[in-house]
């Protein structure tokens, strides 16, 4: 098993909070979710003149290549799940939206546990994604109802790949850029789509040297953030090359006496290609910037 741990022990005790107390611990920098199954996502989009032998070609070319393609095919129907694992605890939390793969944005709602809060009952957090900023409302902790919070994805020592209980989709992409010890599983079908299935182990450095200046800063952040580098997962594309399902494995270590692993399984699922995309960035007043509690 592939062990990370923040370089600062920040990201596992914040780990260790979002499993018993199921908040999302924006100053840390890590909160958990789930990887559900992709069977209830449509498939959407059909595949067009520009199909490729996804198959046929080099695992690694293939996965090189699926940010490109993503891009290309524009924005995209997302569903996403984030499961932390820790002490015992399990804590998941689901997201479903729209993303723009072009301009990298994205809205997502993001659903916590019916008692991850404390509470029976609690609102969604809505989500903006941005190159380089992650905006958060309904975020609670003393946030004005009104008010976003906005996070420089940049300075977060996981690059906001588990800050805001969502992979960024782009960045779930991006990852599998230079990836090493790449295999072809074999064709399988998702949703009634046929999908080819490939393992592999995303290196975050390499990842982020070779991904977009859009998406660079944020994976230069994770790169430098977890001591260690490997992340596995499992992708599924479609004959086109687009990515339909990702499954990253973050697994680090915590400190102290009650030392422990934390295990964070991200999953992302694709859909709907074509979708509308509209997002529009909060206006500077709209975004809160007094203290957030983490409890």
């Amino acid at each position: 098993m592939v062990v990370q741990q923040y370089r600062d022990g920040g990201g596992a005790r914040a780990a260790r909070l979002l499993a018993v107390a199921g908040v999302i611990a924006v100053a840390a920098g890590c909160v958990g979710a789930d990887g559900g199954s992709g069977g209830s996502t449509g498939g959407g989009g059909s595949h067009g003149s520009g199909q490729r032998a996804v198959a046929a070609e080099r695992p690694l070319d293939t996965l090189d290549r699926a940010a490109d393609v993503l891009a290309e095919a524009g924005g995209a129907e997302a569903r996403t799940s984030m499961e932390t694992a820790a002490g015992g605890t399990r804590v998941t939390i689901r997201g479903q939206g729209v993303y723009d793969f072009r301009t990298q944005t994205g809205r997502l709602k993001v659903v916590l546990p019916t008692d991850a809060a404390g509470a029976d009952d609690h609102r969604p957090i809505t989500e903006l994604l941005a190159p380089g900023a992650l905006y958060m409302k309904n975020r609670g902790a003393g946030v004005p109802d009104d008010k976003w919070v906005r996070i420089d994805t940049t300075a977060l020592k996981d690059g906001n790949l588990l800050t805001g209980g969502v992979t960024d989709p782009m960045a779930a992409a991006e990852l599998l850029r230079d990836a090493g010890d790449v295999t072809y599983v074999g064709k399988s079908e998702l949703a009634g789509v046929t999908v080819h299935h490939y393992r592999g182990v995303a290196d975050l450095g390499r990842a982020a040297r070779a991904a977009s200046p859009q998406s660079r800063g944020a994976l230069s952040a994770a790169a430098k953030g977890f001591s260690r580098d490997a992340v596995p997962f499992d992708a599924y594309l479609d004959d086109a090359g687009r990515l339909r399902k990702v499954r990253h494995r973050f697994t680090f270590a915590t400190e102290g006496q009650e030392a422990a692993e934390v295990t964070v399984v991200s999953t992302l699922l694709l859909y709907g290609f074509g979708a509308p995309v509209a997002v529009k960035l909060p206006d500077e007043d709209d975004i809160y910037t007094g203290e957030i509690r983490q409890g």
